[in-house]
């Protein structure tokens, strides 16, 4: 037997053995929630476009012949129950229940906070997003909604208390969901809104004078004398970077409350039902700080998924999942989109690749094509005219194969023991406003923080290791074995904190370069860079040159690459691991040392794949981490018990080298030294 075929038995053997929960864990440790331990097929449905009674039982019929399990609705669509304020009409909602129960289908009740009423806009101005130049805006749109507003949100929590009272106890009910998208939507510059935002910077600050260090107000003549002296930041710039970061908070916290508000609804009313809310942290026009939060209005992550490619699809569904020991729910999942009406296969690919990921539920976006609103000529599984589209036998397809894997170890519930650093202050301290210096005099943190999150994610990928994406701030570290802390330029106190502690007692760190260069403020450190961390480090960095091509061994592996500018490593008590050979001095390239129980490992530029790689691998054995099964590119694989689940992300045909006969749980095909994968093909494997 060859050692490559020892290693991959006793790898399926030891999966086999690994006890897995057969009920997922919930951001707040509860396992009991409905549908634990049960995959999922559904969709999200808008009833309240339907024609009529008969449409919407057609509609119900397909959904269960299609073998779909929920449906997601009641999202973007407040005035159908509030069509007044106060009068509430639940008769249609109430019978379409009903239906769903009959048809036995569960529901996922999604409180409608977003967007707004007009009638609630009409009578609540305060509620009218106000633009930086102070012109209110018309909610032509959705998300036009300021969630600041008192009155917003006291008729919020009431529709939601309404709803979830009303509903609390029918058959049907499977979760609750929060405000579509949440985290989308404007900023707004009401009178109102600035004195919510010196209200929030009294709290944080407490003195005036606290406010002008933090701001950094001695400078260009920025002094403020009053708290009424204090404006809102311009969104689009310019403007200082240190309030324009604390401008980004208030409205994160802005987005947290109002989740915070109904997640209590939901503990008083229907306790027994989880929080699987469609949130979008990283909406570019807003967006919130989820990963220090979660806890706070989360059951289990959940997120729309729209993959462009595989790399920053798997980061961003990780992301969603956080530290969480619980499986992803997709509430708007890939079908087709505006403009396009889709390709057969790709929904089965990615829902798989999901399952890879953790994944428990897909639920297609849309039900039924658009005929007009935003999203008209968005291409869902009914089309326009009503008649089912091939979209719809692919769900159904998909709906029989989560039947048989949901028996067969899924879903996958993750435990990884290598995280990736990532906070929402890092992404605006590196994101600053679009006019101004800003541009001209940041040249050196490019390629920016997610670029290098994903370089530094990519290997450790492909090698199909699990990673958890993570606030280090905010998470116990003790249980992953590798933190990586890739440009992370604002790191804050309580992340500088837990990384001391996490080296100390014995774990492996490596950060990149362009890392802990300001303080929680957005402030250069007034100490030797890395900030708070130079000890923990052994070295000192601060010079900083672009050399274009840099050449460096790794691990036995030489690297020749552009990789950009690279940090001047002044070592103390940290050694050398690897140098650049066609740098005056042969600079270190990346330095270790010891510090407590672990060791601290620092990379002299940005994340880069070609740099990342090498380094994982020498650290594997040291860490026991163990690669999954090897896979040719674009081809990703896990173990999951005792069975091996292979997906095909490209339109080629894929050869995958396997040891001895093995049986596909999908095809029933038996293959012998090679699996043959479609062009977006997927299989189980079973001996």
């Amino acid at each position: 037997m060859t050692l490559r075929r020892t290693i991959l038995s006793l790898t399926l053997a030891f999966a086999a053995l690994s006890p897995l929960a057969a009920r997922a864990q919930s951001a707040d440790g509860r396992t009991d929630w409905p549908g634990a331990g049960q995959l999922f097929v559904g969709t999200n449905y808008q009833p309240f476009d339907r024609a009529g009674k008969d449409q919407i039982l057609r509609d119900i019929a397909r959904m269960k012949q299609a073998g779909m399990k929920v449906v997601r609705m009641g999202d973007l669509s407040w005035d159908a129950f509030e069509p007044a304020e106060g009068k509430f009409d639940f008769k249609t909602f109430d019978w379409i229940m009903d239906q769903m129960q009959a048809a036995g289908l569960k529901v996922i009740l999604d409180i409608p906070g977003q967007p707004a009423p007009i009638w609630l806009h009409k009578k609540y101005p305060g509620v009218d997003v106000v633009n930086e130049k102070g012109n209110r805006l018309d909610p032509v749109e959705r998300y036009m909604d300021n969630t600041s507003d008192p009155n917003y949100r006291r008729l919020l929590v009431r529709l939601a208390d309404t709803m979830t009272k009303r509903y609390a106890k029918h058959p049907a009910l499977f979760a609750i969901g929060y405000n579509n998208e949440s985290g989308n939507g404007m900023v707004s510059y009401s009178e109102a809104d600035r004195l919510r935002f010196i209200g929030w910077l009294k709290k944080k600050y407490g003195t005036v004078e606290a406010l002008n260090k933090a701001w950094a107000t001695q400078r260009w003549s920025r002094h403020i004398n009053t708290w009424d002296e204090v404006r809102l930041p311009y969104i689009e710039g310019p403007g200082p970077y240190e309030r324009y970061l604390d401008m980004r908070r208030f409205w994160s916290e802005q987005t947290i409350e109002v989740l915070v508000s109904l997640e209590a609804v939901r503990k008083k009313n229907v306790p027994d039902k989880p929080a699987i809310s469609n949130l979008w942290d990283s909406a570019w026009r807003k967006g919130f700080d989820m990963l220090s939060t979660y806890r706070q209005y989360i059951s289990y992550g959940a997120m729309g998924f729209y993959p462009g490619d595989p790399l920053s699809a798997g980061f961003e569904a990780t992301m969603m999942r956080a530290g969480m020991n619980a499986p992803i729910w997709f509430n708007e999942f890939t079908a087709g989109g505006p403009g396009y009406y889709g390709t057969k296969g790709r929904s089965r690919m990615w829902a798989h690749f999901g399952l890879l990921l953790g994944a428990q539920a897909v639920m297609p976006w849309t039900w039924h094509s658009h005929h007009g609103g935003e999203e008209q000529a968005l291409f869902g599984l009914i089309d326009h005219d009503d008649r089912a589209s091939w979209k719809l036998d692919e769900f159904a397809t998909i709906a029989a194969e989560f039947g048989k894997l949901e028996k067969l170890g899924f879903p996958r519930l993750q435990r990884p023991l290598v995280a990736i650093a990532y906070a929402f202050d890092n992404i605006i301290a590196t994101n600053l406003p679009k006019e101004g210096i800003s541009n001209t005099v940041r040249p050196y943190i490019n390629p920016g923080y997610m670029k290098q999150a994903h370089n530094a994610y990519e290997p450790l990928f492909k090698d199909n290791i699990d990673v958890a994406v993570i606030h280090i701030g905010h998470e116990d570290l003790s249980r992953y074995k590798l933190v990586i802390v890739p440009g992370m330029y604002l790191l804050d106190a309580a992340s500088t904190a837990n990384l001391r502690k996490f080296v100390a007692e014995g774990g492996t760190v490596i950060m990149t370069a362009q890392s802990a260069k300001v303080n929680d403020h957005n402030q250069w450190h007034d100490t030797p860079l890395p900030g708070g961390l130079t000890d923990v480090f052994g070295l000192r960095t601060n010079a900083f040159y672009n050399a274009g091509s840099l050449q460096t061994t790794i691990g036995g592996e030489e690297v020749k690459a552009d990789l950009g500018a690279f940090e001047v490593l002044e070592p103390s008590t940290a050694e050398v691991l690897a140098r650049f050979a066609n740098v005056d001095g042969q600079s270190p390239a990346i330095t270790v040392n010891r510090f407590g129980k672990g060791r601290a490992i620092y990379v002299a530029t940005a994340a880069q794949p070609q740099v990342m790689r090498p380094l994982y691998r020498q650290l594997y054995a040291s860490l026991g981490l163990e690669p999954g099964p090897k896979t040719p590119d674009g081809v990703y694989a896990r173990v999951v018990d005792g069975r091996v689940l292979y997906v095909n992300t490209t339109g080629e045909a894929k050869d995958v080298a396997i040891e001895g006969a093995m049986k596909g749980v999908l095809s029933g095909k038996r293959c012998d030294g090679t699996l043959r994968l479609e062009p977006l093909g997927v299989e189980l494997l079973e001996r």
